[in-house]
Order: structure tokens, then sequence, then C-alpha cells
């Protein structure tokens, strides 16, 4: 097995987000679900709800994206494969994750649909409802996968979310398969409770094959995967089915467990919660940074934590500060 040129690799929604401020009666008489995604089906549907937005912060996003964004700044080297359209939305995408420092090699799509875009409405608590219109991200072909990159990377990381629409989860799979085929390892974060309701078995299936070496979850993602109410009931089950399992748990901190040991760190403390829009996606970069490092999983899973309470210390779901910095000020 040759050696891996990028710590990790990312398939994920290519996302440009919009977060407004908001109070709860909006997010009621507009019938959301707070702190959930939900999918918006057409752009009409996008132009409505973006015309009632108050003002707002437009940023390049997307789950995997920001994590492997997070993950540059950290010192790692990462790729990114996802699918914008021939736009100025797409163009902003693009320049963002490589300003970040991230390689992405994917071509822009030609016509219709528009980039995607995340509609993100913030509460006074922090707390993110978002509403995604997919657009060109969920046209990702496998012809679009860029082989060389994925095979040189030692973390093929994937996006739930993308999981949904039928063209990227074949690209997915195929990616899966470079990967394993140059003896590298896979990982997978559930995303939302709203992907395993409709792709469960897929995931299980996942597991059940032995395709994923790391899974990512958070309190009720791991519940609704494996079907269960009790939590440690749960964990259980999903940990021998995967070598490495991390559950996030808010501010109760995380877990990770491997080898049928378990290991816990605690919430970073922060003075406000400002917006958890991208909180997971960033606990993910700390996370995964470490582990290629060569870390053991207790203080993967702090650097982890430092990185969440930094995203939710502030708007929007790309790092603000010097995150190397911030890092050796809190590990040493």
């Amino acid at each position: 097995m040759s050696e891996a040129t990028y710590d990790v690799v990312a398939i994920g929604n290519a996302i440009v987000d919009v977060l407004s401020q908001t109070d709860d009666a909006f997010i009621v008489a507009e019938g959301m679900a707070k702190g959930s995604m939900q999918l918006m089906f057409s752009p009409e549907d996008a132009d409505a709800l973006y015309a009632k937005m108050g003002p707002g912060i437009e940023a390049s996003g997307g789950s995997a994206a920001n994590t492997v964004a997070g993950i540059a700044a950290l010192g790692g080297k990462c790729g990114f494969i996802g699918q914008v359209a021939e736009d100025q939305l797409g163009d902003v995408f693009a320049h963002d994750i490589r300003a970040a420092g991230v390689s992405f090699t994917t071509a822009a799509r030609a016509g219709e649909p528009t980039t995607a875009r995340c509609l993100i409405f913030v509460t006074p608590d922090g707390q993110r409802t978002m509403n995604t219109f997919l657009g060109a991200s969920q046209f990702l072909p496998a012809s679009a996968l860029d082989r060389e990159m994925i095979a040189a990377g030692a973390i093929l990381y994937l996006e739930g979310y993308l999981w949904d629409p039928e063209e990227p989860r074949g690209a997915m799979r195929e990616a899966i398969d470079i990967a394993r085929a140059a003896g590298r390892k896979v990982a997978f974060t559930l995303s939302d409770v709203f992907c395993i309701s409709r792709h469960g078995g897929d995931f299980r299936k996942l597991m059940a094959e032995r395709l994923i070496d790391i899974m990512f979850a958070n309190e009720n993602e791991i519940l609704a995967l494996m079907e269960v109410e009790d939590f440690d009931t749960a964990v259980a089950q999903a940990a021998a089915e995967v070598p490495l399992l991390v559950v996030t748990r808010s501010e109760k901190g995380a877990i990770a467990v491997s080898g049928g040991r378990t290991v816990s760190a605690p919430a970073e403390p922060i003075d406000k919660v400002v917006d958890t829009t991208g909180a997971g996606d960033l606990f993910a970069a700390g996370f995964l940074r470490g582990q290629a490092q060569g870390w053991d999983l207790e203080r993967s899973l702090k650097l982890g934590a430092i990185c969440a309470a930094e995203i939710i210390s502030h708007v929007g779901a790309r790092p603000m500060c010097d995150m190397q910095a911030l890092v050796a000020k809190k590990l040493g």
C-alpha cells in the first residue's frame, strides 16, 4: 500500500449556506421542526422562503465540506468531491473551499438546477433550523469522482445527507470500492435522523458488510439507526458492527467505542452558544485530525470538543480563528 498524501478525502453536498437570525414564532409559523433539516424540492420553494429571511450571511457549507475545511484549518491535507453548477454560487463555493486549503477538482455541471443552497434560521438559543435545496449537488455522478485523490486519502469520509439521491449514492458506493482497493479507511457520518428514516437499511447493510471503519452519530441518530430506545443498547449494538464508533451528546460531551473499550470526553466549556450550525461537522474534523496524527481516542475526542466549541461560539460553520493556535493553547 502506497503512502497516503491526503489525511481525509470527503464526498458530500457542495452547498452555499445563507444564515439569518430569527425567533421561535417564525419557525412555528413556517411549519418547521426546530433544530432539524428539511429538504426543499423546487427552486421556487427556496426562493419563496429566502424572500422571508431577514439580513443574512452567505458562506460556503455542506457537512463534509465543513469537516475538511476544519481539518485544513488544523493543518491537515484534505480533498473534497462535490457537484456545483456553472453559476455564481458554484464559483463562490469553489473559491471558498480552495481558499480554505482543500483540494477541489470536481468540474462544474452545466445547465439546471442551480448550485445547492441551505437557508439556515438561527434562534436566540443558538439552535439552527435548516432548509436545503440540493440543486446540482444531488447529481454527482460516479464519472466525476477523482479516483486518484480517493486512493491517496488515508480516510474517505462520506456524508449521510448525500445518500438520499440515487446518482451520488452510486458514486459513493464506487468511492468505497476505490478506497478499499487502495487499503484506506472509510468513515461515514449519519448526518440526520431523516436520512436514517429513509436509508437506515442501507446504512446497517454497510455496517454488516464491514465497509465502514469509523461511524459518526449523535445521540438521536444512533437510537434511530439501531431502532431502540435505550442509548447504551444502541451504542453496544452499533459498536459491534464498526471498528470505531463516535457518538456526540451535545452538552454531555462525546464517546468513542473501539475494540470493546469506551472512552469519553466532556464538552468544552463555552460562555454562550451563538449558533450550533456545523458543530458535529467540526467535531468530526477535530477527531479525524487527531486520528490522522496517530493520537489516542481520548486526545482525539478532546480535539473534537475544542473544534465544536469554537464553531458554536459564532454564526457560521467554518472556523473564524487560528485553529492551530487555539489547539496549541488548549492542548499544549
